[in-house]
């Protein structure tokens, strides 16, 4: 088969970046794999094409010297092994190869090519410590106005009596000599693809990239240890039921110099026996005489402010509701006094127990009314007797 421009078989433009390389590459090489494409010379031929070109390109040395020269200037072996053989025989072309992430992005990371592709990184590197969750129980009013509490949490320290190495006073750790410090060690496995390099967490070290020979005795080696701590946390104004307060920094200590991990707070508000919230507002119901509602009346409203007073007008209806500006639950992270409502649901209350003297008295006041005292009855009896006549 006639060769091709190692570019046009990867499907770029000459002067393509490493990493535009990287990824054509990997594209190409899960869409001409012979595991996806069973009984496919063809994909076959394209699979080879692919790899050899990606050698060529992904080398700096071999890739000046294509651009320069052409295929003259390839290492004449290195072609004829891409390009000779059925695909058992292809085994040059990937030899030394990390395919790792080729394969993990066809297989899943099952390891079914020299095992999965991890995460794990140099075992030196920092790392962010976990986070803590808790769960804070508040009053209402406390919800409303805000308040700081302390909470004593069990979180991961680093050993004190090591400082976090792990190694017993007075000794140090030792780099690990088969990973080299990494905490990570490379694997060639051969397969019917080849030889292929993959990467593994170091047996020696157990991925720490350190060894302990005189462990700590108060951590046993491990450089952290559980202890309790009391953190004040600042619950704002106006946080509500089930919110989380997020407090950066106060989790379990990182690694290797690694920042915190943070205390997740997840807040539950109490009941109040008078108040309800919705949303930033509150709700109060606030019962009032036949007499009160009939004739109007001053009332002391109780709020979250403290009693405010209000004046109910004459002939005031059940269920009606009073609104009081600026009285309710402070805005989160708005300016001071952003404020919601507060709602005041009138309920008039029908008097019981009563004795014959004042049924008497409520019967003869009742004898002076007239259908106008009643706008609500007479326009329901009107419409009454429209509907069924007299």
């Amino acid at each position: 088969m006639e060769k091709r421009d190692y570019y046009e078989v990867l499907g770029l433009q000459k002067g393509a970046s490493d990493d535009e390389i990287k990824k054509a590459y990997r594209k190409m090489a899960k869409k001409y794999h012979p595991d996806l494409n069973p009984d496919d010379p063809e994909a076959e031929a394209k699979f080879k094409e692919v790899n050899e070109a990606n050698q060529v390109l992904s080398d700096p040395d071999k890739r000046a010297k294509y651009d320069q020269f052409g295929f003259a200037g390839v290492d004449p072996s290195y072609g004829a092994g891409s390009g000779a053989g059925g695909f058992g025989g292809f085994s040059g072309g990937f030899d030394g190869v990390d395919l790792s992430d080729i394969f993990g992005d066809i297989f899943g990371g099952m390891g079914g090519f020299g095992g999965s592709r991890s995460s794990g990184g140099n075992a030196n590197a920092p790392r962010r410590g976990t986070d803590i969750a808790v769960q804070l129980d508040i009053s209402f009013m406390e919800a409303c106005k805000g308040v700081s509490h302390d909470i004593t949490v069990n979180r991961v320290e680093d050993c004190p009596d090591c400082n976090g190495t792990g190694a017993k006073a007075g000794t140090t750790a030792k780099t690990c000599p088969d990973c080299k410090g990494s905490g990570r060690v490379s694997v060639q496995q051969r397969t019917m693809f080849g030889s292929m390099m993959s990467q593994r967490p170091c047996t020696k070290c157990g991925g720490k990239g350190k060894i302990i020979e005189n462990p700590c005795p108060k951590c046993s080696g491990s450089g952290k240890v559980n202890m309790r701590k009391t953190v004040s946390v600042k619950v704002p104004a106006g946080i509500d039921n089930g919110m989380t307060l997020n407090v950066r920094g106060q989790g379990n200590v990182g690694s290797n110099g690694g920042p915190r991990g943070d205390l997740k707070v997840r807040i539950t508000v109490r009941k109040d026996p008078m108040f309800e919230r919705e949303d930033y507002n509150i709700w109060i119901d606030f019962p009032i005489t036949y007499a009160q509602a009939a004739l109007g009346a001053e009332i002391e409203v109780p709020t979250i402010d403290g009693k405010v007073s209000y004046n109910v007008p004459a002939g005031t209806q059940p269920g009606t509701v009073f609104r009081l500006r600026g009285k309710g639950v402070q805005k989160l992270q708005r300016n001071e006094g952003d404020r919601g409502d507060q709602m005041v649901r009138i309920n008039v209350e029908v008097p019981k127990n009563l004795s014959k003297k004042q049924k008497d008295a409520l019967q003869a006041f009742e004898d002076t009314l007239e259908p106008k005292n009643y706008e609500k009855r007479s326009s329901f009896f009107s419409k009454f007797r429209d509907m069924f006549g007299k």
